[in-house]
């Protein structure tokens, strides 16, 4: 089984690399998804983020407000790391186990924005970042997120920086031009997935 990391600061197009590894026959594990399963409502980790932050982090429906959690998280570095520590253990079982259920044989591409935030990059055969300049996942962010300019800018500014980020990556993706660069790119890189996982 080849372990892959995938990462990429916010707005950086990760998800769609994730998307075509995925459709080419690897098995994305989101953590982002996974994230979200694990605080649905009825679960304990809702109920520990709610017993830590107060029922103003839910919507009345009773599930999680993720908007409102994410103001008070990104703006206290304190705040943040309580939420991830209820989180991260919840999200490390049901990766745990979706890798137990997996095939020998799998591209395992793990989907994991703060890879490099928490020096995750040791876990993982190869690190794959999907890289483009600040400026373009500003306007990215505004436009697919309607995500205001100042939301934007302290979303990049709370992650690791793009050297940082490079400075961890054994494959590199620019995702700058039109898509069907960002195509080609992953077709090779794909390519050489392949070879990795055949070698052993």
């Amino acid at each position: 089984m080849l372990k892959i990391g995938l990462t990429g600061g916010i707005g950086s197009g990760k998800s769609e690399v994730a998307r075509r590894l995925s459709a080419k026959g690897a098995m994305v594990i989101d953590a982002d998804k996974i994230a979200r399963e694990v605080v649905e409502p009825g679960t304990a980790g809702l109920a520990r983020v709610v017993a830590t932050f107060g029922e103003e982090v839910l919507h009345p429906d009773g599930s999680l407000n993720r908007e409102k959690l994410g103001s008070y998280v990104f703006a206290d570095s304190e705040k943040l790391a309580a939420l991830n520590a209820i989180v991260h253990p919840l999200v490390g079982e049901r990766v745990a186990q979706l890798q137990r259920e997996a095939a020998d044989d799998t591209i395992m591409v793990y989907d994991v924005p703060l890879l490099v935030e928490n020096n995750l990059a040791p876990m993982y055969d190869v690190v794959i970042v999907v890289d483009a300049p600040d400026r373009l996942r500003i306007e990215r962010l505004a436009e697919h997120r309607g995500m205001a300019e100042a939301d934007a800018k302290a979303r990049i500014a709370a992650q690791a920086t793009r050297g940082d980020r490079l400075a961890a990556a054994d494959i590199v993706i620019p995702n700058e031009g039109p898509l069907e660069e960002l195509d080609a790119r992953v077709d090779e890189v794909w390519q050489d997935l392949l070879g990795r996982a055949a070698r052993g």
